[in-house]
């Protein structure tokens, strides 16, 4: 699946001062198609994936897996032990401070609340149909294998927005992977109710969740979800169709849509917050006035210098790729961010609520100064696994859906009312060119003899 990668090029100017953010201008701003998948990940995924299935096994052995895991990091050498257990997970929750775990307790509620209200919101319904009742049924798969990033930070908000959002959807089982668990991981393990959790990372990750481990506690999942580096991205791409997946995520986004009213060192900490994600991420402003433009940039130059480090590194090597640009109006604003259709989308303008509205292509939309997008990093509610590239136009962010199937169903209860039902599809059948259909329907006729019992009378 195609995504977009949003590119600009620089304003050539001999009078403005050497900026921060990159300054272009609206024409300047162009999107160029990517695949979201990384040819070269793509090989070395295969390759770890065909380490692990030999002959293509049904299942992966664990000795394999063992092997893989030592080599990429992700275990210690003197270590054996992929699965943590649960009463690691709960020491290791009981383990943090108080204010830790209050913050830890409030976010996995949050998250709780607004999943169980997202279910709730699509319900098993019927209807009249000529002759019966016709209607779907919402169930849950069973096993949802759960990947949170474990590299460059540990995110344990990663594990508390997958694993609590399959238990609202209802599976029954939820298995967890994460490479070099920090004692914060494990604890969110422990309260979002992970029932495995293997502490692998990476395309071997994926692949354990796919096929699953012989002779472990972690089975075949249904659905794989979560955010992860380009090796999870490749590897959800081989095994999407042996199971299914949310998304193939390319590198986190953020744009800021503002005008004069904004606070300047506000927008600059949302920018920066952004950056400081991964070297590759990008920071994107569209602002109605240069002055704005000037104040900002000039915050996040203060700012930037005083993060620590790898952070500070990180996010200025971010910003190389991220740039701001100065547009004639709102409408303009609006119309470039719905063509980058950005992961995350914050509006801080005079009406924000006004132009958020306006808004069509995102991942997740953040409305006025105080709606930071960090909140919704850190568990307002709604989920922090968002679109990314620009594929926020056709699809959206994780969800319950992503765990539920909606099952269609019909029932006939009087063949001789559904006969208007049995003519049209009689008569469709044949516009089709497909015959056997239409005589399936002629078997339910009460006006129509079928045509293989009239050759069989011949």
């Amino acid at each position: 699946i195609p995504t977009t990668t949003t590119t600009a090029r620089k304003m050539s100017s001999t009078t403005t001062p050497k900026m921060m953010l990159n300054n272009v201008s609206p024409a300047d701003v162009s999107l160029e198609i990517k695949d979201p998948v990384d040819p070269t990940a793509l090989e070395q995924a295969k390759g770890i994936m065909d380490e692990l299935r030999p002959n293509n096994a049904p299942s992966i052995q664990s000795d394999l897996l063992l092997k893989v895991a030592h080599r990429l990091g992700d275990i210690p050498p003197e270590s054996s032990n992929l699965i943590v257990t649960k009463e690691e997970c709960k020491l290791a929750y009981e383990g943090l401070d108080q204010k830790e775990r209050t913050a830890l307790d409030n976010i996995h509620r949050r998250v709780k609340v607004f999943a169980e209200a997202q279910r709730q919101s699509v319900q098993d319904m019927e209807i009249d149909i000529p002759g019966g009742k016709a209607g779907h049924t919402v169930s849950p798969c069973r096993a949802a294998g759960c990947y949170a990033p474990g590299g460059r930070y540990p995110l344990p908000s990663s594990v508390i927005m997958t694993a609590v959002t399959a238990r609202a959807a209802g599976c029954q089982k939820v298995v967890l992977a994460s490479p070099r668990p920090a004692a914060i991981t494990k604890a969110a393990a422990y309260i979002a109710g992970a029932d495995v959790f293997v502490c692998v990372g990476g395309a071997q990750a994926i692949a354990a969740m796919a096929y699953g481990v012989a002779n472990t506690d972690v089975e075949p999942c249904d659905v794989i979800v979560g955010p992860g580096n380009k090796w999870v991205t490749a590897a959800k791409s081989i095994v999407n169709g042996h199971c299914g997946i949310d998304m193939l995520a390319g590198p986190s986004e953020v744009l800021v849509i503002c005008d004069e009213t904004a606070a300047a060192d506000v927008v600059a900490a949302d920018l920066i917050a952004q950056a400081e994600h991964d070297v590759v991420a990008r920071a994107i402003l569209l602002c109605t006035d240069s002055s704005t433009i000037r104040d900002i940039d000039q915050h996040v130059q203060q700012q930037i210098n005083a993060l620590p480090e790898p952070n500070q590194s990180t996010a200025k090597e971010a910003l190389q790729q991220s740039f701001a640009v100065l547009c004639s109006s709102l409408d303009e604003c609006i119309a470039i961010s719905d063509k980058i259709a950005p992961e995350h989308l914050e509006i801080q303008t005079k009406d924000s609520w006004g132009i958020a509205q306006r808004c069509s292509n995102y991942g997740g939309l953040f409305v006025g100064e105080h709606a930071a997008e960090v909140l919704g990093d850190y568990g307002a509610g709604p989920n922090h696994t968002l679109p990314t590239g620009g594929t926020g136009k056709y699809t959206g962010g994780l969800s319950v859906f992503n765990f539920l199937r909606i099952r269609t169903w019909m029932r006939i209860d009087s063949n001789t009312e559904a006969q208007s039902m049995v003519d049209d599809s009689i008569v469709m059948a044949r516009l089709e060119g497909l015959e056997g259909h239409a005589r399936a329907a002629e078997a339910r006729s009460l006006t129509q003899t079928p045509a293989y019992k009239q050759q069989q009378e011949k």
